[in-house]
């Protein structure tokens, strides 16, 4: 979780575009985005969650709601669908980002929330089946660089090689950047009750396995 946080500049949220050899280049994350403008509009993006903690959004989700806002207000897509459930802190991640979302202007029936995903793999599996559920069938991985390459060959292999990769382009935020803001919203709304973190329900090995392929529930959103 510390390289996600490292991800962006201590003083600004300005993205970096060569973090290390697993992340989208600048020239990459471009080109895939003149490919999805080429492409739009997508029925729906799937933006993976990330813990909310301490009371106020991390610079991970600011971007990455951040990002959707951008794709959606360009009309790159017509729906977001924000997944992750309550994972290594007592807040329903996509719910959290939701409720940021809706603050920032995108209206509240574009968007959707899959509450069953506790690692990277099962947000693109879980958000896939939901997306479908729901009746979407032209789907896209919005994130950031380092994420979307990770789940880049998880994506294709495991889930639908028709999923679009439409990563964050640096260039992009830092134009809405001077625009963004920090709203307050009511994230007690998203608490779970009773929860128990995830490195306490799952071994080691088990959470590892997780990472890399998840432990997906086949069943889910049939």
């Amino acid at each position: 979780m510390q390289y996600y946080k490292n991800i962006f500049s201590a003083g600004a949220l300005l993205f970096s575009t060569l973090i290390c050899s697993c992340s989208y280049t600048g020239k990459a994350t471009k080109r895939l985005l003149t490919e999805a403008e080429k492409s739009a509009p997508y029925d729906i993006i799937i933006v993976p969650g990330y813990p909310f903690e301490n009371g106020q959004w991390d610079r991970i989700i600011k971007g990455r709601v951040y990002w959707s806002k951008y794709l959606y207000d360009k009309k790159i897509t017509r729906n977001i669908l924000f997944s992750g459930g309550a994972v290594h802190s007592p807040y329903y991640e996509s719910e959290i980002m939701r409720m940021y979302a809706i603050a920032l202007g995108i209206p509240a029936e574009n968007i959707f929330t899959e509450l069953k995903a506790e690692h990277s793999t099962e947000n693109v599996y879980y958000g896939y089946k939901k997306a479908k559920k729901e009746g979407f069938s032209k789907i896209a991985l919005a994130s950031d660089p380092f994420q979307t390459k990770m789940l880049r060959s998880y994506t294709k292999r495991r889930v639908s090689r028709s999923i679009a990769l439409i990563p964050m382009v640096v260039d992009s935020m830092k134009l809405i950047e001077p625009a963004m803001i920090d709203p307050i919203i009511d994230f007690e709304k998203a608490y779970k009750a009773n929860f128990i973190p995830l490195k306490k329900r799952e071994s080691f090995w088990k959470r590892l396995r997780g990472t890399i392929r998840g432990n997906i529930d086949t069943t889910a959103y049939r």
